[in-house]
């Protein structure tokens, strides 16, 4: 496994950021989902070595997190949410310096820095300061540092920010060839949940220090709820109350399109028998193939 947590507790003072973390990740791409507040980065800090756990264990590529921290970080890159250069500094002179603090010799840091450069498509301007670079630009010259000392394992934190449409679709296909054909396991923390969907095999939701839900998007879908899209000529709050009181979730989009999350073993026909209660037309009804955000809505938008 790439890696493996058991029961990881973490607090800042009396605010309990993580309360008992058990994962287990391996191959291919995974996305670390969960609003603001619910410990992502706590727990990306603590795979790195910067934070030790108040409580539980586990492994990242084998290394122990307690005690072998420093080989934890050697095997892998980090590409953070926030900007990471050195003023003053040239990309691949940038780029080479971060091989260098992995381990790399300086020639050998060097002459990767060109390499991964062209990569991400910064080869025609990797002499260029870092302080001209666009935020687009900035964004790949991170994918670049992450990648120069050829980790085994990259976490990716927000790494389509600041893109536009074409630059987010060319970073998304990079990263889906890295988790493919390079054979590196690779950890997306995004809060834009079609770039996970588009090249995550698995996916886990973190809500309030706790895993919410882990698994393969595909599984996840099916589990424990179905949706139906309504159309609706009435007071919808009638309908949602009597809905709600029966364990569903009722959702009204921009479109005026109602989403009903049913419970397990919930006839889908109490749906058209609570709109005629309240005098409610029902003009359109679909089963609808559940999304990633509707999972994400699911698991961590209600109590």
């Amino acid at each position: 496994m790439s890696i493996e947590l058991q029961n990881i507790h973490f607090s800042y003072g009396r605010v309990k950021a993580l309360k008992g973390i058990s994962l287990s990740i391996d191959k291919g791409a995974t996305g670390l989902l969960g609003p603001n507040g619910a410990g992502k980065s706590t727990l990306l800090k603590i795979m790195l070595g910067f934070l030790t756990p108040d409580q539980g264990d586990g492994q990242v590529l084998g290394y122990n997190l307690r005690t072998e921290q420093q080989f934890i970080r050697r095997q892998i890159g980090y590409m953070p949410e926030d900007e990471c250069f050195i003023p003053g500094m040239d990309a691949v002179s940038f780029t080479a310096l971060m091989g260098e603090l992995s381990g790399m010799p300086r020639q050998e840091a060097m002459k990767r820095a060109h390499e991964v450069l062209f990569y991400v498509g910064l080869g025609e301007s990797r002499y260029r300061l870092t302080d001209t670079y666009s935020s687009g630009m900035k964004q790949r010259l991170k994918l670049a540092q992450a990648l120069v000392h050829d980790p085994k394992l990259l976490f990716l934190d927000e790494p389509t920010s600041y893109l536009d449409p074409t630059g987010r679709q060319e970073i998304l296909e990079l990263i889906g060839e890295i988790a493919s054909a390079k054979d590196i396991r690779v950890l997306i923390c995004s809060h834009i949940l079609a770039d996970i969907e588009a090249i995550c095999q698995q996916v886990v939701i973190i809500n309030r220090g706790e895993v919410a839900a882990v698994g393969r998007i595909e599984d996840l879908r099916m589990v424990n709820y179905e949706l139906y899209e309504l159309k609706i000529k009435g007071e919808l709050e009638l309908l949602r109350k009597e809905l709600e009181a029966a364990g569903c979730r009722v959702e009204e989009n921009e479109e005026r399109v109602v989403k009903v999350y049913t419970p397990p073993e919930f006839d889908h026909r109490q749906i058209f028998k609570a709109a005629a209660r309240n005098r409610i037309q029902v003009r359109q009804f679909v089963r609808s193939q559940t999304s990633l955000e509707d999972l994400f809505a699911r698991v961590v938008g209600v109590d």
